[in-house]
């Protein structure tokens, strides 16, 4: 793991103090980029949303999805996580902490928001950030590999009926051509363009990916500080609305890996297959999370601010969660 990626928390909570620090003194910056925006895209958001995705898809190798049912268990595992348990419990979290637990600290409407947040990154299973944590945790490289390949081919078809799905049953109104359009922007087109980049730049991948990857750090941490920039004066009015977002997402992190790795071993996986499989079900595609929010919810929105915070949750947690696992190895049949 490189120096970013090490240290992706430090990195994304001064990108955090920058943007409230420069959306407090020069308002009127961040609310000429808000306004350019196109079919409720921001195009500067979209650019920078791009710069993070496109390297992650660049790494996705379609031609492993044939060899997925060689070894269907670790699979099996991901996808009843991922698809048919991981959205739910999300919702049904964002429901019972905004709803009942914080509901006479956070108005109706914000709650809402928060609630549809948390939706989009329980919807969104990881795509990127799972290679780092199976090399962490000593996983099978190409077994991660179909996993994740696999998952992507599954969210082009689920993402936005799931979404729209369990946003609908909170009462959270969402525009269906911009939940679609969100989908075909920030995960169709990026697949094709990864897709056609591997095969444009067979035997010279791995080079090109070096020189891609830093870019997809920048344009996360340019993200973060934009949309604290245009959430400045809602931060500094209330800023313990950082910690109500973070605790059902801490419960819903640590207790997501928990019940997949409780289930991989009774299902008797290899540890080199069931940590990266429960590493994937735990973490979140945050980049297409945070992409969506803003196409439905808009910049200055709850929701927004909620898959943001999903991003300073996640890596600490997630780190914790490779200690653990690697520390637990010989729970598992040796290979």
């Amino acid at each position: 793991m490189g120096l970013f990626e090490r240290y992706l928390s430090v990195w994304v909570g001064l990108c955090i103090l920058a943007g409230v620090v420069l959306g407090n003194f020069f308002p009127g910056i961040f609310q000429q980029i808000a306004a350019l925006e196109y079919a409720h895209v921001n195009l500067v958001v979209a650019v920078l949303i791009w710069v993070m995705i496109y390297p992650m898809m660049v790494q996705v190798d379609f031609s492993a999805v044939k060899d997925s049912g060689k070894n269907p268990r670790g699979l099996i595992l991901t996808l009843v996580i991922n698809w048919l348990i991981k959205p739910f419990s999300m919702a049904a979290l964002g429901y019972l902490f905004f709803k009942v637990f914080f509901a006479s600290w956070v108005d109706p409407q914000t709650a809402n928001e928060y609630i549809a947040g948390m939706i989009l990154l329980g919807v969104a299973p990881c795509t990127a950030m799972v290679f780092v944590w199976s090399q962490l945790t000593k996983g099978n490289p190409n077994y991660t590999l179909v996993q994740v390949s696999v998952n992507d081919v599954i969210m082009i078809f689920a993402f936005a009926p799931i979404a729209a799905f369990l946003l609908g049953i909170n009462d959270i109104e969402i525009p269906w051509e911009t939940l679609v359009l969100s989908v075909v922007l920030y995960v169709l087109l990026p697949l094709i363009a990864g897709a056609m980049t591997r095969k444009l730049m067979a035997g010279r991948i791995e080079g090109l990916l070096s020189t891609l990857k830093p870019w997809s750090i920048i344009g996360l941490l340019a993200t973060v500080v934009l949309l604290f920039g245009f959430q400045a004066e809602k931060i500094i009015g209330n800023p313990t609305a950082i910690v109500l977002i973070a605790i059902p997402l801490l419960i819903q992190t640590y207790g997501i890996f928990f019940i997949a790795y409780f289930i991989a071993k009774r299902m008797r996986l290899t540890h080199d297959i069931a940590a990266p499989a429960c590493m994937i079900g735990t973490s979140n595609f945050f980049e297409l999370a945070v992409a969506v929010a803003i196409s439905l919810f808009g910049l200055n929105s709850g929701a927004a601010l909620a898959t943001v915070v999903g991003v300073l949750v996640e890596v600490p947690v997630m780190l914790s969660l490779v200690a653990f696992a690697n520390r637990t190895r010989h729970w598992f049949e040796p290979k």
